[in-house]
């Protein structure tokens, strides 16, 4: 009877045990939410209260793939050979998809039976425990090798199945905790390094709660120490104290007077509102505020976060464009006095001038004239520079043919000014726009012979130097502070003195033009001087145009360079009206050894076909004022080029309608310069190596412009000719009679008003269907669209 009473009491006693063992287990993993701590806690705490010697959880995040894996009771060796288990992620998918309790006696073997390798399993027994929060699956833990080689038993399973739910809380709030840590640590960094400054203050009180280092750099100018508000001695929250705010309407608070803490418990939202914060002693600095109140349910406001602007960098950038307009305004008015005083002298003059001084006048009024022609050119050079609409058409070209342009043009407006020249004979041909080069030379020798003495020669050379040849122009002039030499190449701004003047070219954009022109060309510019009255050198580079036979030396990488005609770099015409998409593909193509032509004038189009004859057009789809398809089907000159669109448009029927048009491809925004290159070189290679066209018995071989029936050669007129290739090129489309006339015959596509042309086209069509064998009755090739044009069809339809 006593050992009846015993047992229930033994049980009783050791269920409180675990009870107890488990509450403590609880503790301790969720006394701290670092998710590393949580995840040792939760596999220690798991063997202790099954007293395992080895002990593995792995966890998944929220796609279910493995996220943690961190081991309790093996030594190093073991802990890495069981990460390295090439079988181990395949084991934690069976046991994932499982998701439900499993005890094992023999563990080798049942790895075994799965087809996995057992080499590693040092224990006979396990027990694997799943856990779930919120019924979403967390991970498993598995425990191995009991005291004494025992089995795990039902107690052990029921305890964890406990333990497993309070553990998946614990891991779920610890990681969310580490998101919330690292979501604030980002806020806190975006908000410090942010260039506006972000102060937050409490709602109640008033206090200063946090700033930003912005927020501190404009308070107590740490960056520009001239109008620093900062006081000695005093913090920042004391410096507020004393801050008098002046508003945009005249409105002046006194923090002192008028305590932020009363402000802010009515606070007014301010947007972009030009605000002047000043101390006693006068000094200020003026900011553009935004300040926005956060209220709580009951409309009391909890704090009121304010950002300031910085205004004092937008009034330097007005002061220098106002600085630059009058050096402008300067410079062109110079030779419009000279012009209007010739002029005047000449008109008012009683008796008039002899023509001897007439004529004098005449040649001031031209030479005025031709410098206000320079200073304006420059100015629209820069203008495109900026915009990146800047044009240049490379070719191959001697150095020494570039420097003699320059030379004669330099020597025409600087008397007998000393130029010394040394180039070697063994110079490589570069990829130059002529006149741009010449116009860099042009700059930089003028920029010399005004900085040197006139006795001192000024002299250039030129040298190879890899892929490149690196010429310069040298003088012995008063020379550039070394801290100078940067900031050469800007529009004037921030120069003095003498390193001022030796950035100006007429309209102060001398050397920052020459610079756009040597980067449109993929070369760079640099100038070197060792001081005060000790000269200066400019050097730029140009790129090596590539070698009849030889490899190309234009290629860094050594790739093969892109299609050319001759020696020539392929030309690609450009039309968009986005700059910073032309500056994109003008670079990308330039990369990839093409020589880019761009404009964003859609009436430059013709011209600039005519002039430069592109191998392959890119066309902006939409266009200010027109219709990138609309230009396709209107200019005569596009029409026998291929064209592909870019466009931000990627609706399936915006690309048919292009293609119909006769658009060799499409590409949609954004692409990536390798995309734009391939779709070039393709279309490139289509036009260069044309494949026959075959249609049933008809062959035509574009290349060799011979046309064949049955293997019967079929003798046609170049009109005749043409008519078939554009038909058969657009197989499947119908072409209408303006097309037929824009792209066979080169005419403006005027078919629907004058009924003469479509009457023309039928004539050659019929000349054309009876040399073929085609019955115009029940044609073959060549099909009717009533009342529209004419299609082929194309070769899988017969």
């Amino acid at each position: 009877m006593t050992k009846n009473v015993g047992e229930p009491q033994g049980r009783i006693q050791s269920y409180e045990q675990r009870v107890s063992r488990l509450s403590a287990a609880v503790v301790r993993i969720s006394s701290s939410l670092d998710l590393d701590t949580v995840l040792q806690e939760v596999v220690d705490s798991a063997r202790a209260l099954t007293g395992a010697r080895y002990g593995i959880i792995v966890t998944v995040d929220e796609t279910g793939h493995i996220n943690e894996f961190v081991t309790s009771g093996f030594t190093s060796d073991e802990k890495n050979e069981m990460a390295a288990w090439a079988d181990g992620p395949r084991f934690f998918e069976h046991f994932r998809d499982r998701q439900a309790p499993l005890r094992l006696a023999d563990l080798p073997a049942y790895v075994r039976a799965l087809g996995f390798s057992a080499d590693l399993m040092r224990s006979k027994t396990m027990q694997a425990t799943p856990m779930r929060y919120r019924d979403a699956y967390v991970g498993t833990f598995f425990l191995a090798e009991k005291e004494g080689g025992q089995e795990f038993t039902n107690a052990d399973e029921e305890v964890l199945m406990l333990f497993a739910s309070q553990a998946a809380t614990a891991i779920a709030n610890a990681r969310t905790h580490r998101a919330e840590r690292r979501a604030r640590a980002d806020l806190e960094a975006l908000v410090e390094t942010s260039p506006v400054g972000v102060v937050v203050f409490d709602g109640g009180t008033g206090e200063l709660v946090s700033f930003n280092r912005e927020a501190r750099r404009i308070v107590e100018g740490l960056s520009m120490p001239g109008r620093s508000l900062d006081m000695p001695g005093r913090s920042l929250e004391e410096l507020l104290k004393v801050v008098t705010c002046r508003r945009a309407d005249g409105r002046a608070v006194s923090l002192a007077e008028f305590p932020l803490a009363q402000q802010l418990g009515y606070a007014e939202t301010v947007r972009a509102e030009e605000i002047t914060l000043s101390v006693p002693d006068g000094r200020s600095v003026t900011t553009l505020v935004n300040a926005t109140p956060i209220q709580a349910a009951d409309g009391a406001v909890e704090s009121v976060v304010v950002t300031l602007q910085d205004l004092a960098p937008l009034e330097e950038v007005e002061r220098l464009r106002a600085e630059f307009l009058g050096i402008v305004s300067h410079e062109l008015r110079t030779p419009l006095i000279s012009i209007k005083g010739s002029a005047t002298t000449v008109l008012d003059a009683s008796p008039p001038p002899e023509p001897a001084e007439m004529l004098q006048f005449f040649r001031i009024i031209n030479e005025q004239a031709d410098r206000m022609h320079g200073l304006i050119g420059d100015l629209l050079d820069h203008g495109r520079i900026v915009t990146g609409t800047l044009s240049v058409s490379p070719e191959p070209a001697a150095v020494a043919a570039l420097v003699d342009q320059a030379r004669k043009t330099f020597l025409s407006g600087a008397g007998s000014r000393a130029l010394s020249i040394d180039l070697p004979e063994d110079l490589p041909r570069v990829m130059a726009d002529r006149a741009r080069i010449a116009q860099v030379l042009n700059n930089l020798l003028s920029n010399a012979a005004r900085h040197s003495p006139e006795s001192s020669p000024i002299r250039v050379s030129a040298a190879r130097d890899g892929v490149h040849v690196a010429i310069s122009v040298t003088d012995k002039g008063r020379g550039v502070a070394p801290d100078r030499l940067p900031h050469l190449f800007r529009k004037h701004a921030g120069a003095a003195g003498g390193d001022r003047e030796r950035g100006l070219s007429g309209s102060g954009l001398g050397l920052a033009i020459c610079k756009g022109l040597v980067e449109a060309h993929g070369g760079r510019i640099w100038a070197e001087s060792g001081g005060a009255g000790r000269g200066t050198r400019f050097t730029f580079t140009v790129p090596v145009a590539e070698e009849a036979g030889g490899e190309a030396a234009g290629s860094e990488r050594g790739q093969p360079r892109p299609f050319r005609k001759g020696k020539e770099r392929t030309r690609i015409l450009v039309l968009d009206d986005d700059p910073q998409m032309l500056r994109y593909v003008r670079d990308a193509l330039t990369e990839a050894g093409y020589a880019p032509v761009v404009t964003g004038d859609p009436e430059e189009l013709p011209g600039l076909v005519r002039m430069h004859k592109p191998g392959l057009v890119l066309l902006d789809l939409l266009l200010p004022g027109s219709d990138g398809i609309e230009l396709l089907e209107r200019i005569p000159e596009v029409g026998d080029l291929p064209v592909i669109f870019i466009s931000a448009y990627g609706r399936d029927e915006t690309i048919v309608r292009a293609l119909d048009a006769g658009a060799a491809d499409y590409i949609v925004k954004p692409f990536s310069p390798s995309e734009l290159t391939a779709r070039v070189r393709a279309a490139l290679r289509r036009r260069a190596e044309p494949e026959p066209f075959v249609l049933g018995q008809l062959t035509v071989h574009y290349d060799q412009r011979r046309v064949a029936v049955a293997d019967r050669s079929v003798k046609l007129t170049a009109t005749e000719f043409e008519l078939l290739r554009v038909l058969s090129v657009n197989a499947g489309r119908v072409l209408t009679y303006d097309a037929l006339l824009r792209q066979a015959w080169g005419r403006p596509g005027r078919g629907s008003a004058d009924p003469k042309l479509p009457k023309r086209v039928r004539a050659v069509v019929k000349r054309l269907r009876q040399k073929l064998g085609d019955d115009a009755a029940s044609p073959t090739y060549i099909r009717n669209a009533r009342g529209v044009g004419y299609r082929m069809p194309e070769p899988g339809d017969l």
